[in-house]
Formats: structure tokens, sequence, C-alpha cells
């Protein structure tokens, strides 16, 4: 039930370097929704230009 509550802060591509050490793994199709929903991308590794979103 926790790990239901967490909201992403920040979406990052894999490996980018300023995902910081709290982070966890998601979907390709994830990301998307939590993009679209306004949760912010990192500035650094652009996965909403990556993903094609942009």
């Amino acid at each position: 039930m926790f790990e239901a509550l967490q909201r992403p802060i920040e979406v990052h591509v894999g490996g980018c370097y300023a995902a910081g050490k709290r982070h966890r793994a998601i979907t390709r199709e994830r990301a998307l929704a939590v993009l679209a929903d306004g949760i912010r991308a990192c500035i650094h590794c652009r996965p909403d230009t990556e993903s094609g979103v942009l």
C-alpha cells in the first residue's frame, strides 16, 4: 500500500546521471502516462523527447 501512494516527481531516461539514488524503473507506458499527467521530465535526459511525446 505504501508504494501505491508514492507518485513520481520527475521522469528520467534509464542511465541518466541526474536521477539520483532514490529511483525505480517503470515501463514506457507508465512513463508516458505520468508525463501526460503533468509530472515533469528531466531537463538533462529529456525523456519526453526520447519517447516521442514532444
